[in-house]
């Protein structure tokens, strides 16, 4: 009988021992479970603040300027061999040569193309000869036109060749109008800069010129391009005129024998520009 008692105490405490763990247990579960979602609840708040963060920051990565936009915010630099207070006056001949032919041209213009193959090298010896200097400017209208953004990156290109010498210059504005690399004004081929440079390896001062290619590819002299387009669209509301190219001497537009358009052959030029000198 006694151990029948003493077997049913220790079977009863065996059971509130038990049911001590198992409470302590649940306590240390839901303890655990308090110190997860607690956990958990931060955590997510962190994101939350994060993405908020980079949200925000997204935006104002997508408000900032890109591109040609961002260029117009950066500092002015202008090429060596310019004059000016922003260097877009480029004037390239003789101090001799008594008066200077303006020339404005845009990379792109398909007619600039025409008369630099066709005439351009009757204005280079008469260059040479000290009949006239040339001061040269760049274009940028048919960017805004076609669209694209070849005209801007061959002129900021040619700010980089200008920076080397006048000699390379010039060089580089007949190469990049010549028959071989002048593109179709549809196509967009200036604004790679591995074009530019290739066309520019074929002028012995800017081939494998470090200096030169560095300044093209980080686009040196984008701003001065911008600046150099909108000095061609001032001229053009002073002396009458929108397209390339277009010749100047002593604020009169020179033309060919139509008394129009430029003179597009070599007697044309000739005739012309003689009568602008004798004037």
């Amino acid at each position: 009988m006694e151990i029948t008692k003493m077997s049913k105490r220790n079977t009863q405490a065996a059971k509130t021992q038990a049911r001590e763990r198992l409470r302590q247990e649940r306590e240390r579960q839901a303890k655990r479970d308090k110190t997860k979602r607690q956990a958990i609840v931060a955590g997510s708040a962190v994101a939350v603040l994060a993405a908020a963060g980079g949200i925000g920051y997204a935006v104002v990565q997508a408000n900032k300027p890109s591109g040609w936009d961002a260029v117009k915010k950066e500092k002015l630099v202008k090429p060596a061999n310019s004059t000016g207070t922003d260097g877009t006056t480029v004037v390239i001949g003789k101090s001799t040569a008594k008066k200077t032919l303006v020339m404005y041209e845009d990379p792109r213009c398909p007619v600039c193309a025409q008369f630099e193959q066709t005439v351009g090298s009757t204005v280079k010896k008469d260059l040479d000869a000290g009949k006239f200097k040339i001061q040269y400017v760049g274009a940028t209208f048919i960017d805004n036109n076609i669209p694209g953004e070849g005209s801007k990156n061959a002129l900021s290109a040619l700010g980089a060749a200008l920076n080397v010498s006048p000699e390379a210059f010039l060089e580089y504005k007949t190469a990049l109008y010549s028959t071989k690399y002048h593109p179709d004004e549809q196509d967009d081929k200036f604004k790679s800069d591995d074009y530019l440079i290739k066309v520019a390896n074929t002028v012995s001062a800017l081939k494998n010129n470090a200096a030169f290619q560095n300044a093209v590819k980080k686009g040196t002299y984008g701003k001065w391009a911008l600046v150099m387009g909108s000095k061609f669209n001032t001229d053009g509301k002073k002396y009458g005129f929108q397209g390339t190219p277009t010749l100047l001497m002593d604020g009169k537009i020179v033309t060919g024998s139509d008394g129009k358009n430029p003179p597009m052959s070599v007697t044309d030029f000739n005739t012309a520009i003689q009568k602008a000198l004798n004037s």
